[in-house]
């Protein structure tokens, strides 16, 4: 056979064999093993690429199929296992150098064309080439194909990233690949100025372009994943290493030095380098680029780039004027260069300003934190060449403001830190145009102006000119406005900046200011305001920087220097006379025109009125802080009428009644700061009454009311916007944000002299602006700023609220109102609807709170008494009608059907019911809460289309908001109007009623959160009636009749319907009959003796309960569905009633005859029940709500060992337990909240069990720990006997048991030494294995104490402990490990200490490992990220410390230990920087060692110590002696 095909080679060079024909034989000659040809695999190598170089040299003509076809051949070959093999057994085959041309010609064209078609296998071609290295040999010895395959591969990207097409991963695999390749060739050049020339000409711009356009691309999900999230990251760091490495290499530092560093700064020299790198870096980015759309973009980005690798590369101390110099060069290459040019026209973009800025922002931020700019060394030595350069910089971005980019506020930011010099020169440039009239109204370009401008406030603070700056920025108000919308002087932000400044100023400097202010505002300002818009424009901005002085500066007091006050004193004068005076006669005068005029009038009226206010609160706090200070009005109060003291005259001097109402009517026309300044100084007045001994209670009513309605008509109508808490800034759609803000700050002001009707106006608003505020609370929490929906919540969320008695009541009404509002509309004109009737207006609900607030006069006693009982009884009529009318309602059988829209808004007006503290309600509130609620639950149903899930979580809200009602202390309000068993029965009935809708979503949470809120109020409501004392029995006599007649056989309760019997109906029975059981049980055992009467009488009541239960039980086990779960509430009702028989008064030998008090048919019940527990116990997975019960029917069946069905045993128990814990779903938490109910069951079945028995269990324990379960992957039966393990060590143990366990205990520790060795492998089963397995060893030796008597076998401890990986775990994984660890060696330390003594070398060890390990997590690093994880790391370091005390404290014997230890902390100290926290506790740890080291330990570690670590040495030791020992000794001093 081999003769036949040996002539393949000849029908391959022969020219009469056709290509298709070539094709098939190279084919099959590859794969075959009967074709036989001397070095076969190079032959048909060197032919496919032969014939691909002789095409593309135009020898061969081709097809271009064929030509594809060969391309494919070349791929599949290079591909191809059997060549991998070849070349794996050092078989010599290669390509041509030529083919290496072909694929870069052919790359080549595709970038051309700029089609990216059929260059797949060509890609995939290179791809297979580079990934072998006897096959990338071919580009690897030839340098300048693989620059010419990487600038080509560049190009391609390139290309299809700024395509519109879906970017593929092929191509940027094979880029990644070739960067990877071309880097390791790079690294091996010795000529750095080859390479650098290989770069710039060839690589650098392809570079530059393709990474501006992976930087820019936005990502869409038609893109491959990995080039998004892995690949494009990877080439974008390649390109930044290729750059760094082939731009700015050490040896090129001369060069770069020589073409940089001015000519006369140059040392002569013989020769120059003809090598210009910077000129040459500078030439390539001027031209050729890209295409001219996209260059600017590209340099912008690129610049900061390059300038960061060159700093990267040469910036040292020395070195700093030639970056300095680079800087300039570079910054030559962006477009903002040409504006600094005479003449030059700004043509740039708004998007080619925002581009060159942040370009330019990056460069100054790597100028600003490698500190290239020392202003001295600039001054002295380079005659300010620096300072010039950033200069005109300044000079060019304020001539060319942009206040609407970000960046340009961060870039004058930058040169203020630099040298505030630098901007000084053009400051009343900046402060207009970045400041006074930047329109800055959203918030991304908002943060930076107020960042710049606290900056300068800053810098001109420190250096005591603070009146310099102001005076510039008098001068910019003082010139004409640029709109009429000057926005304001100082934002919220910036106000807290100036308070900071303010503190920190001589007084003196401050009143130099305001006098400026107050002596411009009256010579060039208040003559020239009337009629003049922009003159009243300059009046607000001069009276908001007034308020804002006055209001942040430091206040007078009685240390305050005398001529510092009488300054003051003259300056609060001469405002009221010169300023606030002639704008009131101003204000007051009559006018007749309106349009044009309304705009100053308005900002003359809201600067009058902010001033006269900040005046008024200023001059009151001075007053009373200062005794030195006189206020101008003191003349006033003396010499003014009594009656009249506390008219405008107290405030303003001079001041007519009749004049300031006219004041007060033009304010009030405005919506603005004004009117809300006439606010403030009413609450002002109102404050300064409530000082004096006895208050005008009517002035003050008119005061609070005047208020209340000043905002009425603004807040009514329900559009407003956020306020940023500036008083200056108020518009007319953020004045009802910034009222309400100042109403509900100041209630416990206004709320005692509001009248009833303002009162409810308030309650109306706050529910309404919640309702909003819920359906908008997303939206809210991203808004900084005061918006009328947080002020609402605000209020809500306090301990205020509660205590406001009338406003709570006013509240609830307006909210029972709005539940009424939700009823179908021809139910809501039904006049006995009880929420109606609830909420109506004319029932003095409130008169319970004012009642004892009341004034009778004593003539009148008699009938004013009669008259407020009626009224109180009025409202308790109703309350009792309303009731029986809810009963009757729901006995009649006809409840209001809701919506699914009704419904949600239901939810959303109880979730605001949530909000109210529930508990603080007075009697009649809390009734009428209750009524509203019980209303809800029982009158109404929701309509056959609602969402079941919406309904059951209306019914779980109303049943859990009544449950925090009876936990109120007036909750026994309720029994005035209703009768107990009436509640009970009616909520029962509803309920079992509307369980007709929840068939089919018994498996939900929301269903078994709903049976849990039904059981809670059940509880809480039977616990109420026996509390009470009061017809406990006659109550629950009526409730037990009703449960009882609610029968299998008869249906729900009042249906005699079979069919509408359903399982969910049953659950919730169940549920009534397992709480009253429980309930009335625990009641009946903590009766005391004397009252067995009772006891008996209540134990009576329960048995046709117990009976009922039988049988629900019963039928819901026939009818369960085979392969599911029991239900949640049928396990806590079976074990209630197995409670309720074992605790039977009649019990008597109950071990010898179980028959004697229980009936045979229960004993089966609870068998099979049992029997169903274990069967259903392994497939529960991770289900709490079913697990927690069954765990807990099994404590109390396994008590008596004798109800056990048949033979089974004990085992049976734990065999189910341990399938339990090895399913897939049980995870570690899962076990963390099962472990006590674990326990519970297993005490009780060790407790009852036989010794044959507790050894079956221990065989089945230890078959599950043996190291084959690993091997096998069976990781959870590992986790499930490691669990079991630990669960033992928790049970009490005796005799026989006791024994055989201890006896077991060495080779258990064995089993988890070998267990643990096998999971460390794979850092999966860390939190599997691991975790539980320490905790587990660490139960053990504090157990084992007195037991483990063999040292090896407690030394096996720290073979676990020395296997455990502690280096690249997850945050959880780590703590887990960690104290798993510190706690197994406190076990010892505690529990063995003469093995510890004996193994001392192996503690050392495993406790450095620690060390080690909490030091390299708790570095400091620049950004600490997870705050949770830094936190664990903190408990970590305590723990050292911790054992480091221990050690110190209790270990006598380890002072020989002191030094070695203190050597391996230092030691691994000086290896890296601790974050200061987790320093504090492991230095305060190991100071505690240093107590045992004598002097001779001190010496012994100066002389062995490495340098570099004894250094660390000394300044522990330093810092030791310092704080620790001198502290130490100080106690011992005053220690007896």
């Amino acid at each position: 056979m081999a003769a036949i095909y040996s002539g393949i080679y000849l029908k391959l060079k022969s020219s009469k064999t056709s290509w298709e024909d070539k094709l098939k034989l190279a084919r099959f000659a590859w794969i075959s093993h009967q074709c036989v040809l001397p070095n076969k695999e190079q032959v048909l190598l060197d032919w496919v690429s032969h014939t691909l170089v002789s095409n593309y040299s135009k020898k061969l003509e081709l097809e271009d199929e064929i030509v594809e076809k060969l391309w494919v051949y070349l791929d599949n070959v290079i591909h191809s296992k059997r060549l991998q093999d070849l070349l794996k057994s050092e078989k010599t085959v290669g390509l041509s150098f030529s083919i290496a041309q072909v694929i870069n010609g052919r790359l080549s064209e595709a970038c051309s064309e700029k089609k990216q078609k059929n260059i797949g296998t060509v890609l995939s071609c290179s791809s297979g080439i580079l990934s072998s290295p006897s096959l990338s040999i071919i580009y690897t010895a030839k340098c300048e194909l693989m620059i010419d395959l990487l600038s080509k591969l560049s190009k391609l990207a390139c290309q299809q990233l700024a395509s519109d097409n879906a970017v593929d991963s092929q191509l940027f695999s094979v880029l990644q690949l070739t960067f990877t390749q071309y880097l390791l060739i790079q690294r091996k050049q010795s000529n750095p100025n080859r390479v650098f020339g290989q770069v710039t000409n060839h690589l650098l711009q392809p570079c530059l372009l393709l990474r501006h356009l992976l930087t820019v691309r936005s990502w869409t999900q038609a893109d491959d994943d990995h080039v998004r999230q892995h690949l494009s990251r990877e080439i974008q760091s390649h390109i930044e290493t290729l750059l760094q490495a082939g731009l700015f290499q050490p040896e090129l530092f001369p060069s770069y030095k020589e073409e940089l560093v001015p000519e006369q700064e140059k040392k002569k020299r013989a020769l120059k380098s003809l090598l210009l790198p910077v000129n040459t870096v500078v030439t390539k980015l001027g031209s050729g680029l890209c295409e001219p759309a996209l260059h600017g973009v590209v340099v912008a980005s690129s610049v900061s780039l390059l300038y960061t690798l060159f700093l990267d590369s040469y910036c040292k101390a020395e070195s700093h004027l030639m970056c300095f110099h680079m800087l300039s060069r570079l910054f030559g290459c962006l477009r903002l260069s040409d504006l600094q040019q005479d003449g030059k026209s700004d043509t740039l973009s708004p998007v080619d300003w925002s581009t060159e800025l942040l370009s330019l922002e990056q460069l100054l931020n790597l100028v600003l934190s490698n500190d290239i700019y020392n202003v001295a060394s600039d001054r002295i030595r380079h005659k300010e060449v620096q300072f010039g350069f950033y200069r005109k910089l300044a000079q060019m971005l304020l001539t060319h403001s942009q206040p609407s980019i970000p960046a340009w506020f961060r870039c004058l930011k930058l040169l203020l830190s630099l040298n505030h010099l630098i901007v000084e020169p053009d400051l009343d440039d900046l402060v207009s145009s970045a400041w006074i009239d930047a329109r800055t109204s959203e918030p991304c370009i908002k943060k930076p102006q107020e960042t710049l401008i606290s900056t300068v406030l800053q810098i001109y603070s420190k250096l005591r000119q603070f009146p310099r700056l102001f005076e510039e920025v008098l001068t910019v108000i003082c010139r004409p406005a640029l709109d009429e919308l000057r926005l304001s002087v100082f934002s919220a932000g910036l106000t807290v900046k100036l308070r900071e400044c303010l503190l920190e100023l001589p007084p003196n400097q401050i009143l130099d200011i305001l006098c400026l202010f107050v002596e411009k505002c009256q010579t060039l300002i208040i003559p020239s305001v009337e009629g003049s818009i922009d003159m009243a424009l300059k009046l607000m901005s001069v009276c908001s920087v007034l308020h804002a002085f006055l209001f942040n500066m430091r206040s007078l007091d009685d240390v305050t220097p005398s001529p510092l006050v009488l300054r003051t004193q003259h300056l609060m004068a001469n405002i009221q006379k010169g300023i606030t005076q002639p704008l009131m006669e101003l204000l007051q005068a009559p006018r007749r025109e309106k349009g044009k005029s309304e705009l100053w009038l308005r900002k003359t009226s809201d600067a009058a009125l902010l001033l006269v206010y900040t005046w008024v609160e200023v001059d009151t706090l001075f007053a009373v802080s200062c005794s030195k200070y006189v206020s101008p009005t003191a003349e006033i109060a003396v010499t003014e009428p009594a009656a009249r003291h506390w008219g405008i005259s107290a405030f303003l001097p001079g001041m007519k009644e009749q004049s300031w109402r006219r004041v007060m009517e033009l304010a009030s026309s405005f919506a603005s700061t004004s009117k809300y300044c006439l606010e403030l100084l009413t609450l002002q007045k109102m404050k300064m009454m409530l000082m004096q001994t006895e208050a005008d209670l009517q002035a003050l009513q008119h005061a609070a009311a005047f208020i209340l309605e000043s905002g009425r008509s603004t807040v009514s109508r329900g559009e407003s916007e956020p306020w940023d808490g500036d008083i200056s800034a108020i518009a007319e759609l953020s004045y009802p944000t910034a009222h309400w803000h100042l109403v509900m700050s100041n209630l416990t002001i206004l709320l005692p002299y509001s009248s009833l009707k303002d009162v409810e106006y308030i309650a109306n608003v706050l529910l309404e602006t919640l309702m909003l505020a819920k359906a908008q609370e997303a939206a809210m929490d991203e808004e900084p700023s005061i918006s009328i929906g947080k002020i609402s919540l605000g209020l809500m969320h306090s301990s205020l609220l509660p205590e406001m008695k009338v406003l709570h009541c006013a509240f609830l009404t307006h909210l029972i109102h709005q539940f009424a509002m939700v009823l179908p509309t021809a139910t809501r004109d039904s006049v006995d609807l009880p929420l109606l009737q609830l909420s109506v207006t004319n029932i003095p609900w409130h008169e319970e709170i004012l009642a004892p607030c009341k004034t009778v006069d004593p003539l009148e006693e008699p009938s004013e008494n009669k008259l407020l009982k009626d009224e109180l009884s009025l409202s308790w009529k109703t309350l009792k009608k309303v009731a029986q009318c809810i009963v009757l309602l729901e006995k009649n059988g006809c409840p209001i059907i809701l919506k699914e829209r009704q419904l949600q808004r239901c939810l959303g007006l109880l979730e605001i019911v949530s909000l109210l503290k529930l508990d603080s309600f007075l009697p009649s509130d809390c009734t009428r809460c209750f009524l509203v609620l019980l209303s809800l639950l029982i009158n109404t149903r929701a309509s056959d289309s609602c969402s079941k899930l919406l309904l059951l979580k209306v019914l779980s809200t109303c049943l859990h908001l009544l449950r925090c009602l009876q936990a109120g202390r007036n909750a026994s309000s309720v029994f005035k109007v209703l009768h107990a068993s009436d509640v009970l029965e009616a909520v029962m009935t509803s309920q079992l009623t509307a369980c007709k809708f929840f068939t089919d979503v018994l498996t939900v949470p929301v269903w078994v959160q709903y049976v849990q809120e039904i059981q809670g109020f059940l509880e809480n409501f039977l616990q109420m009636i026996i509390e009470r004392r009061q017809s406990v029995k006659l109550n629950l006599e009526k409730f037990i009749s009703f449960l009882v007649s609610c029968r299998l056989d008869t249906g729900a309760a009042k249906s005699k319907d079979r069919k509408n019997w359903n399982p969910a109906a049953e659950q919730l029975l169940l549920t009534a009959f397992t709480t009253l059981c429980h309930v009335v049980t625990l009641h009946v055992q903590q009766l005391p003796q004397k009252k067995l009467h009772s006891a008996d009488v209540l134990s009576a009541l329960l048995e046709p309960v117990v009976l009922q239960m039988v049988r629900t039980v019963e039928h819901g086990l026939r009818s369960n569905t085979p392969n599911q779960l029991l239900p949640a509430a049928f396990i806590p009702s079976v074990t209630t009633l197995l409670k309720e028989d074992l605790s039977h008064p009649d019990k008597k030998d109950w071990q010898k005859e179980p028959s004697g008090f229980l009936e045979r048919a229960r004993i089966k019940l609870y068998q099979e029940f049992y029997s169903q527990i274990l069967k259903e116990l392994p497939c529960a997975g991770s289900n709490l709500q079913f697990l927690q019960p069954a765990l807990q029917f099994l404590t109390v069946f396994c008590s008596v060992p004798e109800l056990y069905p048949g033979k089974e045993t004990a085992v049976m128990v734990v065999f189910a337990m341990q399938k339990l814990l090895s399913g897939p779903a049980i995870t570690m938490q899962v076990i963390r909240s099962l472990e006590m109910e674990l326990t519970e069951v297993l005490v009780q079945v060790l407790g009852n069990c036989s010794a044959e028995e507790f050894y079956a269990i221990m065989r089945l324990v230890l078959q599950g720990l043996e190291v084959r379960n690993v091997w096998q992957q069976k990781a959870k039966e590992v986790l499930s006997a490691v669990t079991l393990t630990k669960l033992l060590l928790s049970c009490p143990l005796s005799g026989d048991k006791e024994k055989a366990f201890w006896f077991a205990s060495p080779q258990i520790i064995t089993a988890l030494a070998l267990q643990n060795k096998e999971a460390c492998q794979d850092h999966s089963l860390i939190p599997i294995i691991v975790i539980p397995i320490l905790e587990t060893v660490a139960a053990l030796l504090r157990q084992g104490e007195g037991f483990l008597v063999n040292p090896h076998h407690v030394s096996l401890a720290f073979s676990i402990l020395l296997t455990v990986p502690l280096e690249h775990l997850k945050a959880e994984d780590y703590h887990g490990v960690f104290v798993g660890v510190h706690e197994v060696l406190f076990c010892i330390v505690q529990c063995h200490p003469k093995v510890l003594l004996k193994a001392a070398p192996s503690f050392l060890s495993s406790f450095h490992r620690l060390v080690v390990s909490v030091m390299h997590e708790g570095h400091q690093k620049g950004d600490r990220g997870n705050t949770d994880e830094f936190e664990m790391i903190l408990k970590c370091a305590h723990l050292v410390e911790r054992m480091y005390t221990h050690i110190a404290a209790e270990m006598e014997n380890f002072t020989v230990f002191s030094a070695f230890i203190v050597a391996q902390y230092v030691t691994e100290l000086q290896k890296v920087t601790l974050h200061p926290a987790v320093k504090t506790h492991l230095t305060e740890g190991i100071y505690h060692i240093l107590d045992l080291c004598i002097e001779r330990d001190v010496k012994f570690l100066n002389v062995s110590l490495p340098a570099g670590v004894r250094e660390v040495f000394k300044d522990l030791y330093n810092d030791y002696n310092r704080y620790h020992k001198a502290k130490k000794q100080g106690e011992e001093k005053y220690t007896a």
